[in-house]
């Protein structure tokens, strides 16, 4: 009997070297694709992608599968980066790594590998799909300080019932020994942070590149005038450092010390900032939320009310009620949540199977 081939998406990071190196213990024909999804300045101090490539390569011929490159760059452009820049140009702030794993990692990629003649594509995220009656569901990982199914929350039957996540029963401490056991070169290379086309690079200084913006009033919710922002794109809810606000005599207590700015809120249409003082000021603070760009891993709407939700990523399930269909739904917490963020994902849970979701369009209070 021929061997099932997978086809794994390999990054040049531990995380998918180890999966490579699992898949093929575990019988399987395997082959490497380094996906190329950004080139605008593949020559700047903060792109790895050719060092990432390098260890890439290092790694499936330690491993012992070939290894192919892919450039989905324009696909990238036309699917993730121009919805981002969408989204951040109407004052909300988007998740790209939800759309990049949605539209490249699980779309284009998916449609390469089956090309390749993959019986299964695979990657290294902590997260599992099982089969239950024929329905293919997403969980959380085993290791829940690991765990992303928060950023594949997108992914529909068709994907799930190709897809293997090598990671999803392993703590991410023994996916390193393991690693150091089997020499990988990449064996203590740092977990890569950011925003996958923005890497290590000043985030303000990359978005002044592609997106047209005003500097506007600062203002309190009393209406004072406190301050001038560079931008709303570049605020986000919830936002303490680099607001420029401080000092202000009138805010300060006796000793001189004053309470923390937070970013509240955005007029768009008035291109004001709202800025607040103290961390659980009630402008912070949402006990609902509306959702739409809705995505049910079932194909359906969750039929049970009591469910739990996460608003944004490393943050503990949160219990709520659910109401909604396959367009939008509401969520109305049990506690209020703190600085809910039109633009990013909200994520619904039953124990360990991620539901699907959405994204957030308004909170309140």
């Amino acid at each position: 009997m021929s061997k099932k081939r997978v086809v794994i998406g390999m990054s040049g990071g531990v995380d998918s070297s180890v999966s490579a190196w699992l898949l093929k213990q575990q019988g399987y024909e395997v082959i490497g694709l380094f996906m190329k999804n950004w080139e605008d300045d593949d020559n700047s101090e903060y792109c790895s992608t050719r060092e990432d490539l390098i260890d890439a390569v290092s790694v499936a011929d330690v491993v012992g599968v070939d290894i192919e490159t892919v450039n989905f760059a324009s696909e990238y452009k036309d699917r993730v980066f121009a919805e981002f820049l969408r989204e951040y140009q109407a004052g909300r702030t988007p998740n790209p790594d939800v759309l990049c794993n949605a539209e490249i990692k699980f779309k284009a990629f998916l449609d390469h590998a089956m090309k390749l003649g993959a019986d299964y594509i695979a990657t290294g995220h902590y997260a599992r799909v099982r089969e239950v009656d024929g329905q293919f569901q997403l969980l959380k990982a085993l290791d829940s300080s690991k765990d992303q199914s928060y950023f594949l929350h997108r992914l529909n039957q068709a994907q799930l019932k190709n897809t293997l996540f090598p990671l999803g029963e392993i703590n991410k401490t023994e996916v390193r020994k393991i690693a150091e056991q089997i020499n990988l070169p990449n064996a203590k290379k740092k977990d890569s942070t950011g925003i996958c086309f923005i890497g290590e690079r000043p985030f303000r200084e990359f978005l002044n590149r592609y997106l047209s913006y005003a500097p506007g009033e600062i203002r309190t919710p009393e209406e004072e005038v406190i301050g001038q922002h560079v931008g709303l794109s570049f605020y986000t809810l919830g936002q303490r450092k680099g607001i420029g606000i401080g000092g202000i005599k009138s805010r300060q207590k006796e000793d001189g010390s004053s309470d923390a700015w937070y970013v509240a809120r955005k007029d768009v249409p008035n291109n004001r900032l709202y800025a607040v003082q103290g961390h659980d000021h009630p402008w912070l603070l949402s006990q609902a939320l509306e959702a739409g760009q809705v995505s049910w891993i079932a194909g359906q709407a969750p039929s049970i009310e009591k469910l739990s939700a996460k608003t944004r990523y490393r943050q503990p399930d949160m219990a709520c009620t659910f109401s909604g269909n396959l367009e939008q739904f509401q969520l109305c917490f049990d506690d209020a949540q703190w600085a809910v963020t039109p633009g990013q994902s909200a994520v619904l849970y039953d124990g360990d199977v991620c539901l699907g979701g959405g994204i957030i369009n308004t909170a309140f209070s």
